[in-house]
């Protein structure tokens, strides 16, 4: 493999990781930088190559998260369970069918998100809900289920989506949201690892660089997302949802 190719899918990787760390959606960045860089490369190998770095960059994260913020661990294993077995069933199918057909229904999702958090200025700033126990846990479940076969199947946006549904279901504010999205996708991340190492599509010579690199962006954005609070991971999370609607614009408008 040309060096220039690794050269550049590792630059990728670094962004990726710092943006995740911040509002999730690393996926968005290095993504399509692999599909561009390999397009003989099987779907299926990237993605599972990905995932390498992918949870390099989002454990070193957690890691940052893990000592400034407070965790709801009960809830937060809970989530990693159903997250880690959703993410792979996720994965397997992706190897046996196209995901394509999901690209329209979320890009009118997401055309609502962005709407909604740019309108709403107190967005994830702080929104306290009165959850019992079991229903927080059940809404728990419910969320790292649904995100987590995301993530195996289509991948890019999950922690934007985690992010998203702390805040509008659990009522955590984007702090709180980011940090606690960081172990659930975390999680996702392993199950669906796990399914592809199995089926030996990780293309290691191009992701052990990659995951230093999304390391080194995931520690460098989680510190900076923790000293500047949740006005600033709401304007990222912004962008990264604005830069997820212009991927989907352009797979379903324009790739032929």
């Amino acid at each position: 493999m040309e060096t220039y190719i690794i050269i550049f899918l590792c630059m990728a990787s670094f962004l990726a990781g710092f943006i995740d760390a911040i509002a999730g959606g690393g996926g968005l960045i290095q993504t399509p930088v692999a599909l561009i860089l390999l397009p003989h490369q099987p779907v299926s190998n990237l993605m599972g190559t990905l995932k390498i770095p992918g949870f390099t960059g989002t454990s070193i994260a957690s890691l940052q998260y893990l000592k400034k913020v407070e965790m709801n661990w009960k809830l937060l294993l809970i989530m990693a369970f159903f997250s880690g077995l959703a993410a792979f069933l996720g994965s397997h199918i992706l190897t046996l069918v196209s995901n394509d057909f999901m690209k329209p229904l979320l890009f009118i999702v997401l055309i609502g998100v962005a709407i909604y958090t740019f309108l709403k200025k107190d967005f994830g700033t702080h929104q306290p809900k009165e959850l019992s126990e079991n229903k927080m846990i059940f809404l728990g479940i419910f969320i790292s289920t649904v995100i987590g076969f995301y993530d195996g199947f289509i991948g890019p946006g999950t922690g934007s989506f985690l992010i998203l549904a702390f805040i509008s279901l659990l009522g955590f504010d984007f702090l709180h949201s980011s940090a606690n999205a960081k172990l659930v996708n975390l999680a996702s991340n392993v199950g669906s690892l796990t399914l592809f190492i199995i089926k030996g599509k990780i293309i290691w010579l191009i992701a052990l660089p990659m995951a230093v690199c999304n390391g080194l962006g995931g520690w460098l954005g989680a510190k900076l997302a923790i000293k500047k609070g949740n006005q600033f991971i709401r304007i990222f999370f912004l962008i990264v949802v604005i830069g997820t609607l212009i991927r989907l614009s352009y797979d379903i408008f324009f790739k032929s």
